[in-house]
């Protein structure tokens, strides 16, 4: 399966307007009325993804001074496909000058036999906020997982801010796993164009300045619920 969605977000006197929404199976994007000036969108999954073989783009553009909320409603499964074909899926993202992205989707679960890569790609202005958050988890209760490779390139202007790419899980190939200390849970946080923050560190999780500006935050943990728990 191929599938690419779209969403634009303007900037329209006051308010943000939604000049695009495209949804294609089983990437659906789900407007919500609020109140404030922003506008909040659903990620929702319209059928199980993604399967081995599956190749889903999401393309998303916050223009100048609009404000965006995208946030998923459920766990991603990445779920094997015959002959153990990888599935593929990319978030390419700008946001302009002025403009603000807030880019939550629910965690990734990498069930056994399965090999998925994500790719985001973000492009965000010198005066632009972003922040996104990645939550991977290995298997579900009881399960090995499969394997996943995730990827983050962030820039901000012509400068890159992050840069980094991990792969964690079994490798189908010759049976290994890439442990995270017996955890089964990593999660990370970026905020781009946002209040500076100092390095901090706790047990199992740290908050690092990034020399571009920005801050990504890190968390292993048993579950999702205590990953979490860093970044709120």
């Amino acid at each position: 399966m191929k599938a690419h969605a779209r969403l634009v977000a303007r900037r329209d006197g006051e308010r943000t307007v939604l000049r695009e929404l495209r949804s294609m199976s089983p990437l659906t994007l789900v407007p919500r009325r609020g109140r404030g000036a922003g506008a909040v969108v659903h990620l929702v999954s319209s059928a199980t993804f993604p399967l081995g073989g599956d190749e889903l783009t999401l393309t998303v553009r916050v223009g100048p001074g609009a404000v965006l909320r995208l946030s998923g409603v459920a766990a991603t499964l990445a779920l094997p496909g015959p002959h153990g074909a990888r599935s593929r899926s990319i978030v390419d993202v700008e946001v302009a000058e002025g403009g603000s992205l807030e880019y939550l989707p629910e965690p990734t679960v990498v069930t056994a036999r399965a090999r998925h890569i994500a790719v985001l790609r973000a492009s965000v202005a010198p005066g632009a906020y972003f922040h996104t958050r990645e939550v991977l988890v290995l298997g579900r209760a009881g399960e090995r997982p499969g394997e996943l490779t995730t990827s983050q390139h962030v820039t901000r202007g012509s400068v890159p801010v992050l840069r980094q790419t991990l792969t964690v899980g079994d490798s189908t190939l010759d049976g290994s796993m890439a442990h995270l200390a017996g955890n089964r849970v990593l999660a990370s946080d970026l905020v781009v164009g946002g209040p500076e923050l100092p390095a901090a560190s706790g047990e199992w999780w740290s908050r690092s300045p990034l020399a571009a500006g920005g801050t990504l935050t890190t968390s292993l943990a048993p579950d999702a619920v205590t990953a979490l728990r860093p970044f709120s």
